[in-house]
């Protein structure tokens, strides 16, 4: 490890994790685009290079927010092992010391007990059925002193401008209780980062030393404050070439719009987030804590 702020995969695994499921491989098409099936979930997004692409950019845009760093949990100069859940395409972790693996973080996990110095979980919303249980497996395979930390993304599209902001019928609104809606139907929250869940199942699951942090993330150019505007910008291509990406499987085939009006509310969407006086934003929020020295080795 030649980094101590670098998220390197872990090494050695059970040869029952580092083997690779065949449902895990498994791909359907809706309206021309792969999205992927495994025995837990469908996840809601596709698989094609360009949202592939855009995955490299939201990396990109949250280096920036965090000040070029890839974690902000505490932990020690020289880690060991560290496990990446929701790692995108992974461009920035390839390194000699790393090991990519294709696997349902939803399964029980076949890691070894108090392995890791850190579990990085991040932009998970929609994907999890089960968010304590990935807390708690995320404790199991840790180890007592090392950290986990999740990051996600309140979907909720918020404005700067206060009669938006207050506008209950508005796209913005209406968008946001689509994929809520989604995530009741399914099972798998899209809410994950509203109303302190992250925090309250991370205590649950034994975790101590909490810290929890919140960050507006500006969609398009329109901030003043320099670097918030280059995020923005960041931010606001890839969701206006991949929005329809978004509304394809969890609104199209979830709730069950047909493709006509998925087109139409995409549109509606995308031109409500490039008016001049919209000023949308999200809200992120990381909460990181650490397992306690004193705890028992997980058997």
């Amino acid at each position: 490890m030649d980094d101590d702020n670098s998220a390197i995969s872990s090494g050695s695994l059970r040869d029952s994790t580092a083997s690779i499921t065949s449902s895990i491989l498994e791909y359907r098409h809706i309206n021309g685009r792969p999205f992927q099936q495994s025995k837990t979930t469908e996840y809601w997004a596709p698989t094609d290079d360009d949202y592939q692409e855009g995955q490299d950019i939201l990396h990109h845009y949250t280096l920036l927010l965090f000040d070029d760093k890839l974690h902000l949990a505490l932990i020690e100069k020289n880690p060991q092992k560290i496990l990446d859940i929701g790692t995108g395409t992974g461009i920035w972790a390839i390194r000699p010391a790393c090991s990519f693996q294709i696997d349902d973080a939803q399964l029980d996990w076949t890691f070894k007990p108090d392995e890791f110095d850190l579990i990085h979980l991040r932009y998970l919303y929609g994907a999890i059925d089960d968010w304590k249980k990935l807390y708690r497996q995320s404790f199991a395979h840790v180890r007592p002193g090392g950290w986990v930390e999740s990051l996600e993304i309140d979907i909720e599209t918020h404005s700067e401008n206060p009669k938006i902001e207050k506008d209950e019928g508005h796209i913005f609104k209406k968008w946001c209780k689509l994929f809520f809606e989604c995530g009741c139907k399914t099972g798998r929250t899209w809410e994950i980062a509203r109303d302190g869940r992250q925090e309250e199942y991370m205590r649950e699951a034994g975790f101590t030393d909490l810290s929890s942090k919140s960050w507006k993330l500006p969609v398009g150019g329109w901030h003043q404050d320099k670097r918030l505007k280059q995020i923005g910008l960041y931010n606001g291509a890839p969701i206006d070439h991949s929005i329809d990406a978004f509304a394809i499987f969890p609104i199209g085939e979830i709730l069950g719009w047909s493709k006509e009006e998925v087109t139409v509310l995409v549109s509606h969407m995308r031109k409500a987030l490039k008016e001049p006086r919209a000023l949308p934003y999200f809200n992120v929020h990381m909460v990181y804590g650490r397992k306690p020295e004193s705890s028992p080795k997980t058997a």
